[in-house]
């Protein structure tokens, strides 16, 4: 059982650089009892990559979640800038 909920959204944006990316962590149960780190990442808008990592202990997880939190950080990755944390919004099509 995960003894506290873990989740991130940040964004980086560079208008000079046409950039708008997002990237996403969270940590969750499964239905086995093993602990589930999943990541999401991609342009704002889009519906992007995601990528899951299983752990047998939830220290184990925490520790990659810290790890990704501190290289996002350092690449300009920060908080939410008013796009919808959701990436996989209604899009309009004609």
């Amino acid at each position: 059982m995960i003894a506290q909920p873990y989740q991130l959204y940040v964004e980086r944006m560079d208008p000079t650089k046409n950039m708008a990316r997002f990237y996403a962590m969270s940590i969750e149960a499964t239905l086995f009892g093993d602990v589930c780190l999943t990541r999401r990442w991609g342009r704002i808008g889009a519906r992007g990559q995601a990528m899951q990592h299983h752990f047998n202990k939830e220290e184990d997880a925490v520790q990659l979640f810290l790890e990704l939190l501190r290289s996002k950080r350092v690449r300009g990755y920060g908080p939410q800038t008013g796009a919808q944390p959701d990436s996989r919004r209604a899009r309009r099509t004609s």
